[in-house]
């Protein structure tokens, strides 16, 4: 046990060399410090024996599948397009409430892994029809390189990007990450920093800074998620005064998702969210401006259709992940009002559904040189 860890790995951008030889990590907010033969909070990345920063699971995921694009969920990107979502391991919080905690809490060993280069990442998302790439599963921000890598690729062979990530990052890389990124949903845990600090052993401050600059610094499509956990994050106070920091600093447009929490990993003695909680979220966040408010993880109709703000009508339908009904024109508008709705949508809708197919990168792996 006591023998030093033989790291491998692409070398990684974002760290510097401290006076006393250690690396430090400046990729995220932590600013992990590691001796040789160490790693980072994050796991993935490490100071190899000669003292570099490197990526251990570049070209390394936890699992590929092709599945809906209001899973991720992005309810005004591609509606009804299917997207090639994949992740690695390991994350740079420690959520108690993790949803998906046997990956992002499971080190590169522990965990199945499928060898895809970006290359080969195309490839899939071409033959399985998708119209886009996800970085997801576990925090796309902690692998930079690889997800940069084939964003690049992506864009290269004409496929969009979506990021799904907690957002905390550094201000350098946050720029390098999501100018590469076409949509990205971040997870706004809570909006005080006493619940990341017990809850995530994080910060509040980085986050909303992510927000800001994606929504204001680039092109990037932008939707927010918040998990409510009874107790916890689900006050009327502080939804409302999320809801209208998101209004005054982010705008009215961007469409949140309040999603009923579940007991998992080191929560499991907290019961599941109310519906009538996630309901009454849902209504506070509208009566503080925002247009498109959706709900998750429990039954309800009207939480998941998008609404004209203007007029009242239906634009988007749902049931579940499957599109019901469409009442958007070829310019994105209302068709009864002609108010426009904000969102990246083409004339017509996907057709996907609800449908979930595991893929597997062997059968699209070539053995590239060079």
């Amino acid at each position: 046990m006591s023998k030093k860890e033989k790291i491998k790995g692409v070398a990684a951008r974002y760290w510097k060399k401290a006076q006393d030889g250690r690396v430090v990590c400046e990729l995220c907010p932590r600013k992990c410090r590691m001796k040789p033969g160490q790693r980072g909070l994050c796991y993935v990345r490490a100071a190899d024996d000669k003292g570099d920063l490197v990526l251990t699971t570049y070209g390394r995921s936890s699992g590929f599948a092709v599945d809906p694009v209001e899973k991720k969920p992005l309810y005004h990107f591609l509606p009804g397009t299917p997207v090639l979502s994949f992740g690695t391991a390991g994350c740079n919080l420690t959520c108690k409430f993790c949803q998906n905690w046997h990956i992002s809490k499971a080190s590169r060993e522990d965990v199945v892994q499928r060898i895809a280069s970006p290359q080969t990442i195309v490839r899939m998302a071409q033959a399985t029809g998708s119209r886009s790439v996800a970085f997801t599963y576990n925090d796309p921000v902690i692998f930079l390189e690889y997800a940069v890598d084939t964003a690049r690729a992506c864009h290269a062979a004409g496929l969009k990007t979506i990021a799904v990530t907690a957002g905390y990052i550094c201000e350098e890389p946050r720029k390098e990450f999501f100018a590469h990124m076409d949509a990205a949903n971040i997870d706004l845990k809570g909006f005080t920093e006493d619940f990341y600090h017990r809850l995530a052993t994080g910060k509040l401050a980085p986050v909303l800074d992510t927000l800001r600059h994606v929504k204001h610094e680039t092109d990037c499509w932008l939707e927010i998620t918040t998990l409510l956990i009874p107790g916890q994050n689900d006050s009327e106070d502080e939804i409302r005064a999320m809801s209208a920091w998101i209004a005054e600093y982010l705008g009215p447009e961007v469409p949140l998702h309040f999603s009923a929490f579940y007991p998992t990993w080191r929560m499991q003695d907290v019961p599941p969210t109310p519906p009538e909680t996630v309901k009454q979220a849902r209504r506070w966040a509208m009566d503080e401006g925002l247009r498109y408010v959706y709900t998750g993880n429990i039954p309800d109709a009207e939480g998941q259709n998008t609404y004209c703000h203007a007029c009242g009508q239906v634009l988007i339908g749902r049931a579940g992940y499957d599109l019901t009904s469409w009442n958007l024109d070829d310019a994105g508008r209302c068709k009864a009002c002609g108010t426009p709705c904000a969102g990246v949508f083409e004339p017509q809708p996907g057709t996907w559904g609800a449908r979930f197919m595991p893929v597997d990168p062997e059968a699209f792996s070539i053995h590239e040189t060079g």
